[in-house]
């Protein structure tokens, strides 16, 4: 009797997942951080621990929540000059870390509450600016989850594997459907009724 096939153990491929050997590496994610200006941040551990970097960092996790929670209520209250100072805040709070994409969609906020476009070029309506930051708040939320959960496996903690929020899609546009057949017989019916009838007895 043939003996029964092992099934092999599957490989790894998620670069969010803890590796056997030690925690993620900061070339795993360059995109997401930049890794020079992070390394600052190690420079000022102790040799034998990271307890003061992993200070800042989670420091920032606070932080980055509250201010996420401060910009959807300025939205509803459509205050765009608090919308601009809270970009601001964060947009610096999260280059001090290297966190790239987040910094610079809080950037793109902070021009949008300036009554700016993107680039901080261009003027924008109050309403479009107020979109654009509705937008724009959802994506830096999904990029900063990708980087908290990175950071968090980094030094070491155990991270439930749960999706990352994504972007909403822009709502297709709805079609128009011509009346149906029924609706137009009954219009046309009525425009009959109402019309007067042609007198006959003058013929």
């Amino acid at each position: 009797m043939a003996p029964a096939n092992k099934k092999e153990p599957s490989l790894q491929t998620d670069l969010y997942q803890q590796p056997q050997s030690g925690p993620p590496k900061l070339s795993d994610v360059k995109e997401l951080i930049d890794e020079s200006t992070f390394e600052q941040i190690l420079e000022m551990d102790d040799d034998d621990d990271r307890d003061f970097s992993k200070g800042i960092v989670y420091g920032f996790f606070d932080q980055a929540k509250s201010t996420f929670i401060n910009i959807q209520t300025a939205l509803e209250k459509k205050d765009l000059k608090e919308l601009s100072s809270l970009g601001h805040f964060l947009k610096g709070s999260s280059a001090t870390l290297g966190l790239n994409h987040v910094r610079d969609g809080c950037e793109k906020i902070q021009h949008f509450g300036n009554g700016l476009d993107e680039n901080g070029s261009g003027k924008e309506s109050e309403d479009v600016c107020l979109k654009n930051i509705e937008k724009t708040l959802k994506e830096v939320e999904v990029e900063y989850a990708k980087v908290e959960k990175f950071l968090r496996l980094f030094y070491g903690e155990e991270v439930k594997d749960e999706p990352e929020p994504e972007p909403e899609a822009p709502a297709a546009p709805k079609e128009e459907k011509p009346p149906s057949a029924d609706k137009a017989s009954t219009t046309k019916e009525a425009d009959t009724q109402g019309k007067p009838k042609a007198d006959d007895s003058k013929k």
